[in-house]
């Protein structure tokens, strides 16, 4: 009876770990941005007013709500600016996605179907540049795709070019960095969901005379349909609010939502517009989210 307890107990700590984990480190501090999103810039320390005042009592929470406001939503929504933010944010990350899944499909696909012995080694290739750092990386793509880089260079001996063309500071440059960076994203759940393809499907499809490319597409595509929604999950999200990349490879005409949110919080000391950006640019990317979530839930139901 007692060893049964432990177990419960051990059971209820390892679930409830997550959910204090979460609490601690979204929940809280999405409330808190939540709060200054509602309230008005000043200069002070912190830059922002009201500021809960617990030893005033009653009357202090009561002048502490009173005082917030909606302006900061107001401002976000009335702004072409930070309306043209999300469009640009929306639009790489849409691009984006789209280039790493016509890339990343293949390369995950001819994993998928390699030898076992290779797999390994060649999904340890894929993940490889993980292993450097993420800023030295983007660093790199600056020394190649500048005006006397790598890239100019190499396309002037190959006679594609005939002078060298400005790579830095275009979209361009932005989808490289970005197509570059997140590569593994995309390949790592494409081959998690093709490597446990059934291939007796396959075969089935030939002896019924199915060409190679209906194949493809009638039965291979839609078995990877879980891992082109998770690859395109993790991809399209993090792309969205994506800084460092744009800043570095980018120019003014590049700005995207990450640029926009860092200026407002370290530029201007708008903590409470930029808080408000950043709740709108969550209430964006949530909601794919919890509908992929419901569908898995449902398809887990079915099955």
């Amino acid at each position: 009876m007692q060893e049964t307890q432990q177990r419960d107990g051990i059971t209820r700590a390892a679930i409830l770990v997550p959910y204090a984990w979460l609490i601690a480190f979204f929940l809280l501090p999405f409330l808190i941005v939540l709060k200054i999103s509602f309230s008005q810039t000043t200069i002070a320390q912190p830059p922002y007013t009201p500021v809960l005042d617990i030893a005033a009592g009653w009357e202090g929470l009561k002048e502490f709500f009173a005082a917030l406001s909606a302006e900061n939503y107001a401002t976000v929504f009335s702004d072409s600016l930070y309306a043209g933010s999300y469009v640009k944010s929306l639009q790489v990350a849409a691009i984006s996605t789209v280039i790493l899944l016509l890339i990343a499909y293949p390369v995950a696909y001819a994993l998928a179907r390699a030898p076992r012995r290779w797999q390994a080694v060649l999904v340890l290739l894929v993940v490889l540049p993980f292993w450097t750092s993420f800023l030295i990386r983007v660093y790199a793509w600056i020394n190649i795709l500048q005006h006397d880089g790598l890239l100019n260079r190499a396309l002037i001996t190959l006679r594609v070019i005939n002078a060298p063309v400005s790579w830095l500071a275009t979209d361009t440059a932005v989808y490289l960095g970005i197509v570059y960076s997140y590569f593994p994203f995309m390949v790592l759940p494409l081959f998690a969901g093709l490597e446990k393809m059934d291939e007796t499907l396959l075969e089935a499809a030939a002896d019924l005379g199915s060409p190679p490319w209906r194949t493809f597409f009638s039965v291979t595509v839609p078995l990877s349909l879980p891992g082109i929604v998770a690859g395109t999950l993790l991809c399209f999200i993090p792309i969205v609010g994506e800084f460092v990349i744009p800043d570095l490879l980018g120019s003014s005409s590049t700005a995207m939502i990450g640029q926009t949110l860092w200026l407002e919080f370290f530029g201007n000391r708008d903590w409470p517009v930029a808080s408000a950006l950043a709740v709108v640019l969550l209430c964006i990317l949530v909601p794919p989210i919890l509908i992929h979530r419901r569908r898995e839930t449902r398809a887990l139901e079915g099955g």
